[in-house]
C-alpha cells in the first residue's frame, strides 16, 4: 500500500474496462475469496493507519463487492478490539458468493449488523464507505442515496473503498447528485483517472493505492498520471553558454484593456530561462506600454509577427493571451512560419471561429512543426463545437479529440489538466490546487510552457512538445503547493516558478 504523492512519478491510470480484465485475470490465477480477503486487510489496515484512536466505526456496506470487502475490513477490526457496526443496504441474500462468504465471517466474529439503518444511530469516529465501487453506472438511490447522504454529514473521517460512491472511475464526474467526499480513498488494484480529474479531487481526498499483489502490466494503462518529479528541469547550465543559447519567445498578444495578459506571459517565458523574450503589444493605442517597467529585460517590439521568416523559423511563439480580436490578423502567418507555436485564449477562439485556420494549423503537423494549444473548459467546447459540461462529463475524452482534430498536443486545463497528443496515451497532472483559479494563472502557464520549450533542443518535435507540456503544467501546478489562504495572485506564481 502507498500513498499517492503530488510531486511522484508517473503511475498508470485503469479505466473500468481493462480494471475488471486485470480482476477477471487474478481471480483465475487466486483461490475463490482471496481477492476479497486482501481487499478487507487492506482497508482495515488503512482505516487504523488514518484514524488510530477511533473506537467507534460505521460501515456502510453496499449490495455487491464492494459491500463485501467493508464487512471482511469489519472482521479484522472487530478482532482488534474496535467496536463496529455495518449497516448493510440490500437483500443479504443476494449478495454475490464473495461477499455473502464476508458477510458470515462478519457475523461470526460479533459484527453489528443493520439491516434497514442507512444513518448511524451514534455518531462514529470514523465512518467506511463501502457501498458502491467500480460497477457503478448509474445514480446511488433509495437507501444507498441515503447513506451517501448520511456519511457527508459526518464531522468524523471517511474513508473510501475503492472510489467515493457515486463518483464515475473513467471521468471524475459525479453519476448523480449523491456522490460522497471522502477524507481518504483506497483504491484496489489500480488507480483510476477518475480519482485525479475533473470532481474527483475534491470527492476522493487523499489517495492510496493497494494493488492486492496483483500485476497490471500485461493490460495497458488508459492514461498516465504525470507529478512535477526531479526529472522535470531543465539541465544546469554550463559556463560557456550565453543567452543564444536558451532560445527565442515571442508574446503576441495584449490587445486593448489586456496588455497585463500578454506580460505576464513574457515574464514568465523570461522566469523560465529562455534568452530572449519578445512581446508584441496588440493594443495600437497611444496608452500602450513600451517598455515593461517590472521587467525592463522583455522586449517590447510592434509588429513583430510580420518579421522575416528566418526570424519566425527559430522562434517560440505564445499567441493569444489577452489577444482579442486583433490576434486574428497574425495568426495565419504565425501558423504557416513559426517554428514552435503555442496557441492560447482568444487565439483558440479565433480557431474555432475560422475553417481556413483549422486547416493551416493542420498543415503544420505535415511539415513536422509543432503545436501546443491550452484551452480552459469553455474554449475546448467551442473547439470541438459542444458545451462545457459535455467537455467536464469526459475531460480525457475531449483532451483527446482536441488532439487528434488539430494535430496538435493539447492541454485541457481545470482540475486535474488533462495533457493528450495523437497517439498517445493521455496525462492527468496531479500537481496544483484551487489557489491557481484566479485572473491571469493561464497565461503564466503558457509563458512559462513556451519558456521551458524554447529551450528544448530535439530532433523530434512532436514527442518533445507532448514532454515539455507534461512537465512545465506540473511545475506551474507545483509552484502552488503547499496551497496557500484564497488565491494566488499571478504575479507571485511566476517567482515561485523562477525560485524553483
Amino acid at each position: 500500500m502507498r500513498r499517492i504523492l503530488p510531486l511522484d512519478q508517473e503511475h498508470a491510470l485503469f479505466g473500468v474496462a481493462p480494471t475488471r480484465a486485470i480482476e477477471q485475470r487474478a481471480a483465475a490465477a487466486l483461490p475463490a475469496f482471496a481477492l476479497m480477503a486482501r481487499a478487507g486487510t487492506a482497508v482495515a489496515r488503512l482505516a487504523l493507519a488514518v484514524a488510530p484512536h477511533a473506537r467507534k466505526i460505521w460501515i456502510a456496506a453496499g449490495p455487491g463487492n464492494n459491500g463485501g470487502d467493508g464487512l471482511e475490513a469489519a472482521c479484522h477490526l472487530k478482532r482488534w478490539g474496535k467496536e463496529v457496526t455495518v449497516a448493510l443496504i440490500g437483500d443479504p441474500l443476494a449478495l454475490p458468493a464473495d461477499a455473502a462468504a464476508a458477510l458470515a465471517r462478519a457475523r461470526l466474529v460479533g459484527v453489528q449488523i443493520e439491516l434497514t439503518a442507512a444513518t448511524p444511530a451514534t455518531p462514529p469516529d470514523l465512518a467506511i464507505d463501502a457501498l458502491l465501487g467500480l460497477g457503478a453506472s448509474r445514480a446511488p438511490q433509495g437507501q444507498i442515496a441515503d447513506a451517501v447522504r448520511a456519511l457527508n454529514v459526518l464531522s468524523c473521517t471517511v474513508l473510501a473503498v475503492d472510489l467515493p460512491s457515486g463518483l464515475s472511475a473513467d471521468t471524475g464526474r459525479p453519476i448523480g447528485d449523491a456522490c460522497v467526499v471522502a477524507t481518504h480513498t483506497l483504491t484496489l488494484l489500480t488507480l483510476k483517472p477518475g480519482l485525479f480529474t475533473a470532481a474527483g479531487r475534491d470527492h476522493a481526498g487523499t489517495v492510496w493505492l493497494d494493488d492486492l499483489g496483483v500485476d497490471s502490466t500485461p493490460v495497458g494503462a488508459t492514461a498516465w498520471l504525470s507529478g512535477a518529479g526531479a526529472d522535470t528541469r531543465p539541465a544546469q547550465r554550463r559556463h560557456a553558454q550565453h543567452k543564444g543559447s536558451f532560445g527565442n519567445v515571442a508574446v503576441v498578444g495584449g490587445a486593448v484593456g489586456m496588455s497585463g495578459a500578454a506580460l505576464l506571459a513574457a515574464r514568465a517565458a523570461h522566469a523560465a530561462g529562455a534568452g530572449r523574450v519578445f512581446v508584441e503589444l496588440l493594443d495600437a493605442s497611444a496608452a500602450a506600454p513600451g517598455v515593461d517597467l517590472l521587467r525592463p529585460e522583455l522586449m517590447l517590439r510592434r509588429d513583430w509577427s510580420n518579421s522575416a521568416p528566418d526570424v519566425l523559423a527559430v522562434s517560440t511563439v505564445v499567441c493569444g493571451c489577452g489577444g482579442g480580436d486583433a490576434v486574428r490578423r497574425t495568426l495565419p502567418r504565425l501558423l504557416s512560419l513559426s517554428a514552435r507555436l503555442l496557441l492560447d485564449a482568444d487565439a483558440l477562439n479565433a480557431l474555432a471561429d475560422d475553417p481556413a485556420l483549422a486547416a493551416l494549423l493542420r498543415q503544420r503537423a505535415e511539415r513536422g512543426r509543432a503545436t501546443v494549444l491550452t484551452p480552459h473548459p469553455l474554449e475546448a467546447a467551442r473547439l470541438l463545437g459542444c458545451t462545457t459540461t459535455d467537455v467536464q462529463a469526459d475531460r480525457l475524452r475531449a483532451a483527446q479529440a482536441i488532439a487528434d482534430r488539430f494535430h496538435a498536443v493539447t492541454v485541457l486545463k481545470g482540475s486535474g489538466s488533462v495533457i493528450a497528443a495523437v497517439g498517445q496515451a493521455p496525462r492527468i497532472n496531479c500537481t496544483g490546487n484551487a489557489a491557481l483559479a484566479t485572473a491571469g494563472t493561464g497565461d503564466v502557464l503558457a509563458g512559462w510552457l513556451g519558456g521551458r520549450w524554447a529551450m528544448v533542443e530535439t530532433d523530434d518535435e512532436m514527442a518533445a512538445a507532448f514532454a515539455n507540456a507534461r512537465h512545465a503544467v506540473a511545475e506551474h501546478g507545483a509552484a502552488a503547493e503547499p496551497q496557500p489562504p484564497g488565491a494566488l495572485a499571478a504575479g507571485e506564481l511566476i517567482e515561485r516558478l523562477r525560485r524553483g
